[in-house]
Parts: C-alpha cells; sequence; structure tokens
C-alpha cells in the first residue's frame, strides 16, 4: 500500500513560497501552518527577522500534503510528526500501526453497538448470533490459582498467574488441553468473584503436598464461542446470557460456576478481533 502522495515536479524543489502560496498549493491554511511550525511538526525555510514573514521551499509541499491526507484519517499531531521524521518504511510501519488500532477499537464499537441495540430490543434479540452446543468433558489434573479480584485487576493478575502456571506446568509434562478460568463468583466494580485460572497438566508426582493441584471432575457442559471483538465488557455478559437461557429452555440445571476456556492460550493480545477467542461455558445436569 502506497502511504505517500506523488512529489510536486512543478516547481523548482528550492524555490521559496510565502505563507500565503504555501497554504493554496498545499491544501493547508495559514493558520494551521502557523500552529505546526509552533508544534515542530512543519518549520518554515526561512522566517524574516525584520517582519517575521514565513517562507518555505517548494520541497516541502510534499510534507504538508502528507500532514493533511494524515489528518484526514484523525491521526493525532505526536503520531504524524513520528510518520514525517521517520524513513520511509518506519513511517509506513507507524501508519499501518495507528491504523490496525483504529480497526480494533471500530470493530470492539461495533460489537457494542450491537450488544445495546439487543439489548434495548429485548427478548430473543439478546442471544441471536449466539450457538450453544453440548460437549462432554473428561476429568483433568490441573495446576491451579484462585484469588479475590475485581474487574479492573482482573485482566492483569490473570495474565501473570497464567505466565507463571504454564511455565510451571513444564514439570508435569506441560499443558494437556486449553487453559480455563472459572468465575465462582460475580467479578465486578463492587464483587471479586473469586477468580480460579487453571492449566491442565498430563500428570503430577504420586505423592505431592502442591496444593495448587487439584482434579477437575468428568462432567457435560453447554457452551458458545466467542470472537476477541465478543470478548470485551459488556459484549461477553449477552454470551453468559446465552448460554444459560439455553440450558433453562432446554430443563437443565448448571451444576458448576459459569467459565471461560480459552482457545488461543489467553493471549488476547495476539488475536485479531475476528478470531475465535475462546467458549463461554456452564456445567450441566
Amino acid at each position: 500500500m502506497s502511504t505517500r502522495p506523488q512529489r510536486s515536479v512543478d516547481s523548482s524543489p528550492d524555490e521559496l513560497l510565502t505563507i500565503g502560496a504555501f497554504a493554496r498549493r498545499s491544501g493547508l491554511s495559514m493558520k494551521a501552518l502557523r500552529l505546526y511550525d509552533r508544534c515542530g511538526l512543519l518549520k518554515p525555510a526561512d522566517v524574516d527577522p525584520g517582519n517575521g514573514y514565513r517562507r518555505y521551499h517548494a520541497s516541502q509541499l510534499f510534507t504538508a500534503r502528507l500532514i493533511e491526507m494524515l489528518r484526514w484519517v484523525d491521526m493525532p499531531l505526536t503520531d504524524i510528526a513520528e510518520v514525517v521524521s521517520a524513513p520511509g518504511e518506519r513511517g509506513a510501519e507507524i501508519l499501518q500501526t495507528y491504523w490496525d488500532g483504529v480497526e480494533r477499537r471500530i470493530t470492539g464499537q461495533r460489537e457494542l453497538v450491537h450488544h445495546l441495540r439487543a439489548s434495548i430490543l429485548g427478548g430473543d434479540h439478546r442471544f441471536a448470533g449466539y450457538e450453544v452446543r453440548v460437549r462432554d468433558v473428561a476429568e483433568q489434573l490441573v495446576l491451579t490459582e484462585c484469588s479475590r479480584v475485581r474487574r479492573e485487576e482482573l485482566e492483569g493478575w490473570a495474565d501473570e498467574v497464567k505466565r507463571r502456571l504454564t511455565s510451571a506446568a513444564r514439570a508435569y509434562g506441560g499443558p494437556s488441553a486449553e487453559l480455563f478460568v472459572v468465575f465462582h463468583g460475580p467479578v465486578t466494580k463492587d464483587n471479586d468473584g473469586p477468580v480460579e485460572v487453571c492449566v491442565p497438566i498430563r500428570y503430577a508426582p504420586a505423592t505431592h503436598a502442591d496444593a495448587t493441584i487439584r482434579r477437575e471432575p468428568a462432567h457435560r457442559e453447554a457452551y458458545t464461542t466467542i470472537t476477541k471483538a465478543q470478548f470485551d465488557m459488556p459484549q461477553i455478559l449477552s454470551a453468559y446470557e446465552a448460554v444459560q437461557r439455553w440450558i433453562d429452555d432446554h430443563g437443565l440445571t448448571r451444576t458448576g460456576p459459569g467459565r471461560e476456556v480459552y482457545i488461543a492460550g489467553m493471549d488476547v493480545d495476539a488475536s485479531d478481533l475476528d478470531d475465535q477467542l475462546c467458549h463461554v461455558a456452564y456445567p450441566i445436569g
């Protein structure tokens, strides 16, 4: 993808233009040029010490037009300064990183709007798009750590515990299945769970005093699969509600707390918004 406009060939690069002429040819207002001068983004080539008149080289039209186009994609001036000052390839990387972030934010906002619209409409609209399935889960031996955390603490705590338990699992043959997180109680600004991170392992010593190893009993569970874009609060609540409603509608009973089984190993940041990220599940009977 081309990230830079073609350089102007309609004048000598060394030609000096008044700020008015430069503004007309670049598409930037004189007010914008003065702002970009003050913040160091686009300095004039010459400033008359007597009257303060600014003049620009014609070769600066390329940079001015680039700035104008970057402003059209709502890039902040600090990011534009990085693009303008960086070599071509590095500038293109900065632009791509910025736009990837914009697309992630828009996709997340779109999912949130869908969630809010469904909530406003009520009824079955809230659960449209969630396919609930049933599977049998075999007994598992798991390394586990449980703590009381509130919503704002959850992501940082869970990421750190996941790394520690995954590393510790090497002593027990390595992880044998997807990592999962069990929510033994609500996690909100006012409620702190508790929350349990579990890493299934292949084996444990015949005798051990490690209280962080336990057996997760075999069970059936109802689950639905969500993408990264559906993962954030409050969108994910619709997935939990969809599974709960399916269980109730089929005359079944929840036999354990809700959980998230991470397809991507809980490496949320490494996933694209459309990637399947985890299963939202409840044990059933």
